[in-house]
């Protein structure tokens, strides 16, 4: 293997989630340019794209439409729009119109659950198209690291593939390489890595040695292979383990089905076209489709989970596949459940991610082993911040309602967040015993804050008062508001906390206003002091802020309510 390396790339590390693709593909099919991306045009679809939230610029970029270009590459690498093709491999007509939405990508798009949406990537992801180093043939990454991780778990009895494992022996290798020789180089880093007392001086020194054979950056090795795992993860065959990867246990017969060691001559264009119209997987078939299924019901059975394939034809693929994917639902509520049980004895990882949060985003790792550690993407803070206080209410317990009630933002397979929750709805919904609590939260800062959240917020604390009062449960409904700092005027329109319904009604809200810094404060105190009835201890701190509101102005409130958070009053 002395060969020059290249690293392979599934996306691109500017759209960081690609579970976020379906979102940006709905705008974009509806747009005026679906079929009509190049130009002036690519511009304007960025401006679309901030309109509607899905990139948030930084400012910095001269560029005005480098995120459009981005998305649109992702699009086509799918194969949800045309890509282009080359004249040396055939003429764009051949294919269809560049840009436009493929019959896959209308497929997709009517892909209504998470696990349809997963399959749609999983077909896309098994497709041949990437060429191999030598430009002797193209493969699929996924099958090439399925290979690996098969051939590993047959010589150690595990798949999995550590984060640098990966970026030095995963995404540096295709199927011009052999299998064995690749495994048995993992397999000697990781030994060499065991004994190795300072992890991250020996993972640095790895890499630096790797880029020897390597032209472009060395910060590449670890950039590109964050970015590539979250590629391969999302098509549901593997999952996240620690900071790499192994094969999920309901999907392995799928990932033997898959993996393959050799390289396609196939045509491009004749790649494109099965692309473009959705690629074949081994659940086409009755027999391998029904083997899938029984691993999912195996894992069901495992839980000790009942379930019901009575109103499935199982002579049909279809419904198997449909039933497959009923079954992984009912096992993913299930394992969420299992992940809310454990939020308790991770309150100390939920408060370092409230301090990366408190900075914007970045990254916490273990200054010996950087294979372990946390990290919030700085264009994905928002959804960071609503998970990590969904995560927060989960840890403090006695919730009446289910972990899944209590957020309305969107998960992958392993629990991360994927997009921030929906408009015209609040952040987050928790019941207990004695009270209702909407927690609403903000990365705004500036004066615009109060014109952002003042009314949604108010009018989200309304609605859910009336839910309450409509299902008869008689308890007082609260509402927190956590921002990283606290506007003034926004402290002021919740100080006042009123609003008027259609018919004239006036209501008086109970909405108090901290600074995350501060709720982080409170929250690591409930968990040091070992407080046990820890939502009792919010809603004192609750009423405690709303008895003292009208005899403050708002600066002097958020000072008030800053120093009992944090026990100095």
């Amino acid at each position: 293997m002395g060969k020059e390396l290249d690293i392979w790339q599934i996306g691109n590390t500017g759209l960081r989630s690609p579970a976020r693709v379906w979102e940006g593909l709905r705008i974009f099919a509806d747009s005026p340019f679906n079929g009509d991306l190049r130009g002036a045009n690519e511009a304007r679809f960025q401006e679309l794209l901030i309109e509607k939230g899905l990139v948030k610029p930084t400012g910095t970029a001269k560029d005005t439409s480098s995120y459009a270009r981005k998305w649109r590459y992702i699009f086509g690498r799918f194969g949800l729009t045309f890509p282009k093709v080359n004249k040396k491999d055939g003429q764009q007509d051949e294919l269809g119109i560049l840009d436009e939405v493929t019959p896959f990508g209308y497929t997709f798009l009517k892909a209504d659950s998470d696990a349809s949406r997963q399959e749609c990537f999983l077909r896309s992801l098994s497709v041949e198209q990437y060429p191999t180093a030598d430009k002797s043939g193209l493969f699929s990454p996924l099958r090439w690291i399925l290979a690996i991780m098969l051939e590993l778990e047959r010589q150690t009895g595990s798949s999995e593939l550590t984060r640098i494992e990966f970026c030095l022996w995963g995404q540096t290798t295709d199927p011009t390489d052999e299998v064995k020789e690749v495994v048995a180089k993992i397999l000697d880093l990781r030994e060499r890595r065991m004994r190795a007392t300072a992890k991250r001086r020996f993972d640095s020194a790895e890499i630096s040695a790797r880029a020897q054979a390597y032209s472009k950056q060395k910060n590449n090795f670890t950039d590109y292979g964050d970015m590539n795992m979250r590629y391969l993860r999302i098509g549901g065959v593997l999952h996240r383990k620690g900071r790499g990867l192994e094969i999920a246990s309901s999907k392995h017969v799928l990932a033997e089905q898959l993996a393959k060691l050799t390289m396609s001559h196939e045509p491009i264009l004749e790649t494109y076209r099965v692309l473009c119209h959705g690629a074949p997987l081994p659940i086409d078939n009755r027999a391998s489709a029904m083997q899938v299924l029984r691993g999912v019901e195996k894992q069901l059975k495992d839980n000790e989970l009942s379930y019901d394939l009575s109103k499935y034809d199982l002579s049909q693929v279809s419904e198997i596949n449909m039933a497959c994917q009923a079954l992984e639902q009912e096992l993913q509520e299930h394992d969420e459940m299992a992940y809310a049980q454990k939020q308790p004895e991770q309150w100390q990882e939920i408060s370092e991610y409230m301090r990366l949060l408190t900075k914007g985003g970045g990254k916490s790792v273990n200054h010996e082993d950087e294979n372990e550690g946390i990290e919030v993407p700085r264009e994905e803070a928002a959804s960071y911040l609503e998970w990590t206080l969904w995560r927060a209410l989960l840890a403090m317990g006695h919730l009446e309602n289910p972990p899944s009630m209590v957020r309305h933002f969107r998960l992958d397979a392993d629990f991360f967040p994927v997009s921030t929750a929906g408009g015209g709805q609040g952040d987050l919904y928790s019941d207990y015993a004695d009270y209702s609590l909407l927690t609403e939260v903000t990365l705004s800062t500036s004066s615009r804050q109060e014109a952002m959240e003042g009314e949604p917020v108010r009018r989200h604390l309304w609605d859910e008062i009336q839910k309450n009062r409509e299902r008869g449960r008689q308890t007082d409904t609260y509402g927190l508001f956590i921002a990283n700092k606290v506007n003034n005027n926004t402290a002021e329109t919740f100080r006042h906390g009123v609003w008027y319904d259609n018919e004239g009604s006036k209501e008086r809200l109970d909405i108090v206003p901290m600074d995350l810094a501060d709720f982080r404060e409170f929250f690591m105190m409930l968990f040091e002091e070992g407080i046990t009835d820890k939502p009792t201890v919010l809603k004192n701190l609750l009423t405690s802020s709303e008895a003292q509101r009208d005899s403050m102005d708002a600066p002097e409130w958020c000072r008030y309510i800053s120093r009992i958070a944090t026990g100095k009053e």
